[in-house]
């Protein structure tokens, strides 16, 4: 089985980590693969950015060279997991989903810790949609931009467990890490805390592993449906010939 996890933003090095949770608790024979988009936004950080990095997503696995078995998609609250649902015919699952639907088999409520403040509507808006928000005990940013994460292991988690021991006073029983960039963290957050601690990177990868492993996908009768033929100007944008296994991590 081979997985693709999509980090929907261009650091290379969020990449890296993303990889390195998801293939940690992968089960034997599944091949984790990890890339990010070719161009768009180093990091998201609003509906702005959010909606370039969903096309810049779109694009990569349009032009992507490389079978897989079932995509990951690492944003959490982001857009785009719908497109990409019809665009694909494999599996598609979001950390955000992933996580929340965990966490819900754990404790009757849960709560999300995530970075900038201006991303809890996002979450919110994602969660309702997906219809997970009525047991979500609070979203809570911690004040941390995507990429001050990785400036200061030691300051990112203390901040983090600060931010997830509010949410448990608030009666949260479990705690969703709400970003990728957070993933690996979920040991020594739950370390600290004594309640679950759910990273969506690995949570969608083992519901990734059971779908595929049930021989399920994603229902084309109606809402997922293939893209109706048509032509779209400049698309792809990214060709074949822009696609480098180097700078990729494929």
């Amino acid at each position: 089985m081979r997985i693709l996890v999509m980090n929907p933003n261009t650091t290379a090095s969020m990449t890296a980590s993303i990889r390195a949770t998801a293939t940690a608790v992968a089960a034997p024979g599944t091949e984790i693969i990890a890339t990010e988009p070719l161009w768009g936004p180093e990091s998201i950080e609003g509906h702005f950015e959010g909606y370039l990095s969903a096309a810049a997503v779109l694009d990569r696995l349009a032009t992507l060279d490389t079978p897989f078995d079932a995509l990951v998609m690492a944003g959490f609250g982001e857009p785009g997991r719908e497109g990409a649902q019809e665009l694909l015919d494999v599996p598609v699952l979001d950390i955000t989903e992933s996580a929340a639907q965990m966490a819900m088999m754990l404790g009757h409520s849960y709560g999300v810790v995530t970075t900038l403040d201006r991303a809890v509507p996002q979450i919110s808006d994602r969660l309702l949609t997906a219809g997970l928000l009525q047991r979500c005990a609070g979203i809570r940013g911690t004040g941390l931009g995507v990429l001050e994460l990785e400036e200061d292991a030691q300051r990112t988690e203390r901040i983090i467990v600060e931010t997830a021991r509010e949410l448990v006073r608030e009666g949260a029983e479990v705690i969703c890490l709400g970003c990728g960039g957070m993933a690996g963290l979920q040991e020594k957050v739950a370390a600290e805390l004594g309640v679950p601690v759910v990273d969506g990177v690995a949570a969608a990868v083992k519901f990734a592993e059971a779908v595929v492993g049930l021989g399920l996908t994603t229902s084309t009768v109606r809402s997922f449906a293939a893209p109706r033929p048509k032509a779209i100007g400049g698309w792809p944008i990214s060709g074949q010939a822009n696609f480098s296994a180097e700078t990729s991590g494929i």
